[in-house]
């Protein structure tokens, strides 16, 4: 979701797609002293990464089994009248603080050291998660101490992910920049299929209790392997005693606003309108899908687990083929809209599990396909000093629509069948798919520093990216 230009070393480097996506994918790529063998995945031969990319699958498997779990809880267990409206507040609770917090997490991610600060989230997150457990165990919890660990626990998550993507720069080299985005974009696929499939699972078993117990668990764990990772310094690492960050002018140069940082990226700023307006209707799956279950399928947690499931085995296989999609970002974004337009709504048809579960897998590809060809590009085209405010405001631009479709869908269930709001959510996804095919090149949008490249023929657009998510 990016125009910014690519320098000549980028482009050459964005030319090597196989060899990224293998890269990405855990097969590794030649090593420049054997052409015959094959580099170890880097997870395995770069520790500090390898640690805080598992504490990130940790994290946001927690946060996501949550979810999950505490929507079939309120849909099956904890409601009576009223179920959509419940789902669809602690949904918006849960996506709410990653859009209002965007300035408070610039400045923090700007101003402290990034390993203070996903250790903290991560700390803070076990917390809340244990005091929910120990609650939960001695008695019923009532639904509002629920929705404020939702809530809690969704602070701290808006916190550590967008740090830990402007941090990749100081865990791995400039040259396997591509290969650790691909890597820290694919956890939400792996966390969406491996919390989704507990989530509701742990709820049927072991309630509240269980499930809180569960993410007190991860975030505690993900806490200690940051703790123990060791970041770089550098010219670009934040100050912070003790984190061997550098001090001094250097180390915290000027940040600007956070508008004025989209302001300078039109190209930018049009495409993240675009999946604002995509998000309104894609991210209300999360809403249908105990809806669904309840209402039309008469299924329980193992039917949950299984859509979503299927929804994250879909997301974790489009993380890593995405790269391969051909054309420029907005025209293979704009046919991957298209066709999870037609997944989303074809529930609305056929309402058989195995038909509902293949569609979920056609969504999950799409959005893991259209992440890959945007989000790694923002590591080297974004200036280092904009990063911490560029990935904060893009994940509250992207994220602002997520609290409004959690609400809007999920009062709209307790009028609405299921299957009619899949046909609303495949609906709404035409306008935003033919906005984004219309829109041009970045070489021919006006924006600061034009590659003079691009009027040579190596149009960034049309670059392959590496990455997954």
């Amino acid at each position: 979701m990016t125009a910014a230009p690519v320098t000549g070393a980028e482009t050459a480097a964005q030319a090597e797609t196989g060899a990224e996506t293998a890269a990405a994918c855990g097969v590794g790529t030649p090593a420049p002293a054997a052409p015959g063998r094959r580099r170890a995945p880097l997870v395995l031969r770069n520790r500090a990464f390898g640690a805080v990319w598992l504490g990130q699958v940790l994290t946001q498997a927690a946060v996501r089994m949550f979810q999950v779990g505490v929507s079939w809880w309120l849909v099956a267990h904890a409601v009576r009248d009223a179920r959509g409206l419940a789902s669809g507040l602690f949904m918006a609770a849960c996506t709410l603080p990653a859009a209002a917090l965007a300035p408070v997490v610039a400045r923090a991610v700007a101003r402290f050291a990034h390993r203070s600060v996903l250790r903290t989230s991560a700390a803070l997150a076990g917390a809340a998660s244990a005091v929910l457990a120990l609650w939960a165990y001695a008695d019923g919890p009532p639904l509002a101490a629920v929705y404020a660990a939702g809530l809690a626990l969704a602070t701290c998550q808006a916190f550590f992910d967008p740090c830990l993507t402007t941090s990749v720069p100081e865990l791995v080299d400039d040259a396997d920049i591509e290969t650790a985005t691909g890597f820290e974009l694919s956890t939400q696929s792996l966390a969406g299929l491996g919390g989704a499939l507990l989530g509701a699972l742990t709820v049927d078993r072991a309630g509240v209790a269980g499930l809180a117990a569960g993410c007190a668990a991860a975030y505690l764990g993900a806490a200690l392997l940051v703790a123990a990772a060791r970041f770089r310094t550098g010219p670009t690492a934040t100050t912070a005693e003790g984190d061997g960050a550098p001090e001094g002018p250097a180390a915290a140069p000027e940040r600007r606003a956070l508008l004025r940082i989209l302001g300078d990226l039109p190209y930018v700023r049009r495409i993240l309108v675009c999946f604002t307006a995509a998000n309104l209707f894609t991210t209300a799956v999360f809403v249908v899908i105990p809806l669904y279950t309840r209402s039309v399928l008469g299924g329980g947690g193992a039917t949950v687990a299984l859509l979503e499931g299927s929804l994250g085995t879909g997301a974790l296989i489009g993380a890593f083929t995405g790269a391969r999609v051909p054309g420029r970002p907005t025209v293979a974004g704009a046919y991957c809209l298209g066709l999870m337009a037609l997944a989303l709504a074809l529930p609305g048809l056929f309402a058989h599990r195995l038909v509902i579960a293949g569609c979920l897998v056609v969504a999950g590809w799409c959005a893991g396909a259209v992440s890959v060809r945007f989000v790694a590009l923002f590591q080297r085209l974004v200036p280092a000093a904009d990063k911490p405010g560029f990935f904060a405001v893009m994940q509250a631009v992207l994220g602002v629509s997520l609290p409004v479709a959690s609400l809007v869908f999920g009062f709209a269930g307790d009028f609405l069948s299921p299957r009619a709001l899949c046909l609303v959510q495949g609906v709404g996804l035409v306008p935003a798919a033919c906005a984004l095919a219309l829109l041009g090149s970045p070489s021919r949008t006006p924006g600061p520093d034009p590659d003079p490249g691009a009027e040579a023929g190596a149009d960034p657009a049309t670059e392959p990216v590496g990455g997954a998510r």
